[in-house]
């Protein structure tokens, strides 16, 4: 489990490196304005319907489904179930594409009702949510892909495939440029171009796996029904993170111009670890999950959950600290540059550290939802999403006057946190979570060292303020998130939590066997 961890850890976190390329050339060269206002919520559309009904509710109730089926009636009956969900998934979707193309002024009357004062750049963003809304279609497809390659225990290629979209989204924004009005249409048919590229390697990847699918007609089968009822109120519950980020796209549109804009590039650099740590542990934990309750191994299971609860914790707490203490250059040396002044960028990491706050709770909530998935249970996170969704709306409505772009990140990290109370006592209550002493006790020490790590960076920042030359300042951040990364470990060897020569050792044999 750790390896699959490690790989599809590993992929994501090249995948955000790239999309950390692509943002930045976005900022350098339209800033945070109306134009990248229109652009972030164009791409903001698509995307969240991709979370909700790709990512989302749709694998967490298929790849159970496709695990069991897989496992108790052999290769040939998963395949042909993954083949009409194929088919179910692609006709609602163009269906949708269809309604999404035709209404999209309407839509954005609601999703971006502050737009609606500036009549530019409400018709700039209706034009690229066109664009960028067949995005959605060839994602979602590629995701189902993608569930049936971590079903088959394929997670390299199924995690490598999505560095297409920044790949692409590069290639559009620096060469394709020049022949379009302006930059945003030209990175909004990247969007678009890259669903493309992914759907294809990941087709490919199936066919290498001999596992070939082409969709069938949509047909509601008694086990494509079985699949919706799971599918339909795990919408909320799959996809609360993702429909509180609208949210707060929502709210940002009603703020002053280039709020979007601000919060998007914090929540882009929250996403570094937010993505890669709740990637990983949300992909490979799901299957695991389900292969051993439907042997019945129950203790597995929850040895499984808890070494993903540890292993997130182990790296999302240092992350925490080390985003608190050092946001503003994080902000400062990645993209305040060209359009992108450094103002922009002081007041965007105010809101990365509201994001931050809530971080180890966005990923806490990935591994919590596969234990009620892999149980079939896909309506009690529902309720909770209910209630988290109305919860954020409030704290939105009373945060966005005197917080402004802050407000919204952090009404999603307080939503997020109570989410994950929720849902952990919920498990606790039903005997699907045990915390044994031992691992509550550790994870404190893990705590410990992370607030020593981040203590330790803040005085280190007061002895060697930021330099004002770019390159000067690129090195001095370099150099002090080294100084986390060699003191983070140091300090769990010396609260017990690892023991740094076995690690290495450890760590250097999984090397030298690859």
């Amino acid at each position: 489990m750790l390896r699959n961890f490690l790989t599809v850890g590993g992929w994501t976190m090249l995948s955000r490196i790239l999309g950390l390329v692509r943002d930045q050339l976005l900022a350098a060269l339209m800033g945070a304005g109306a134009l990248q206002d229109a652009y972030q919520v164009a791409f903001r559309l698509p995307n969240m319907f991709r979370r909700l009904f790709g990512e989302g509710a749709f694998n967490a109730a298929f790849v159970p489904l496709f695990s069991s089926v897989m496992t108790r009636e052999g290769k040939d009956e998963a395949r042909l179930f993954a083949r009409q969900a194929l088919g179910v998934m692609l006709g609602w979707l163009v269906f949708l594409c269809v309604l999404g193309e035709v209404f999209m002024p309407q839509i954005l009357r609601v999703i971006a009702p502050g737009f609606l004062q500036n009549g530019d750049r409400y018709e700039l963003a209706v034009s690229l949510s066109r664009i960028t809304f067949p995005y959605l279609v060839l994602i979602c497809a590629a995701a189902l892909l993608a569930g049936v390659l971590n079903g088959l225990h394929r997670f390299g290629m199924a995690s490598a495939a999505y560095l297409a979209f920044n790949v692409v989204g590069i290639a559009a924004i620096l060469g394709a440029a020049p022949f379009f009005p302006n930059v945003a249409y030209a990175a909004a048919w990247g969007v678009t171009a890259s669903g493309v590229v992914q759907l294809g390697l990941l087709a490919w990847a199936c066919e290498r796996a001999r596992f070939g699918l082409s969709p069938l007609w949509p047909t509601l089968t008694p086990r494509i029904r079985l699949l919706l009822r799971r599918m339909v109120p795990g919408l909320i519950g799959s996809g609360v993170g993702q429909i509180n980020l609208t949210i707060d796209t929502i709210i940002g549109t009603l703020l002053p111009a280039g709020s979007v804009s601000l919060m998007y590039f914090a929540d882009r650099i929250n996403q570094l670890p937010l993505g890669v740590l709740g990637a990983a542990a949300g992909t490979t934990l799901l299957p695991v999950l389900t292969r051993h309750l439907a042997a019945a191994e129950h203790d597995a299971a929850h040895n499984a959950q808890n070494r993903s609860i540890e292993y997130v914790l182990l790296l999302t707490l240092p992350a925490v600290a080390g985003l608190m203490v050092l946001a503003d250059p994080i902000m400062i040396v990645l993209f305040g540059h060209g359009s992108f002044t450094q103002h922009d960028a002081m007041l965007s990491a105010q809101s990365l550290r509201a994001y931050a706050m809530g971080l180890p709770a966005f990923v806490l909530v990935k591994v919590l939802s596969p234990a009620f998935f892999a149980r079939g249970d896909t309506r009690t996170p529902v309720y909770v999403g209910i209630a988290i969704l109305v919860l954020n709306v409030l704290l939105n409505l009373a945060f966005m006057k005197p917080l402004a772009h802050m407000g919204p990140p952090l009404a999603s990290s307080l939503a997020a946190c109570i989410n994950v109370a929720c849902l952990a006592f919920l498990l606790w209550h039903r005997a699907a979570l045990v915390l044994p002493a031992t691992m509550t006790f550790r994870l404190a020490r893990v705590l410990l060292a992370a607030v020593g790590m981040g203590a330790g960076l803040w005085l280190a920042g007061l002895g060697f303020p930021l330099p004002g030359a770019f390159f000067s300042r690129a090195v001095w951040l370099a150099g002090m998130v080294g100084v986390g990364v060699m003191a983070y470990p140091v300090l769990l060897h010396g609260l017990g939590v690892i023991n740094l020569r076995s690690t290495g050792a450890a760590i250097g044999k999984r090397l030298g066997r690859r």
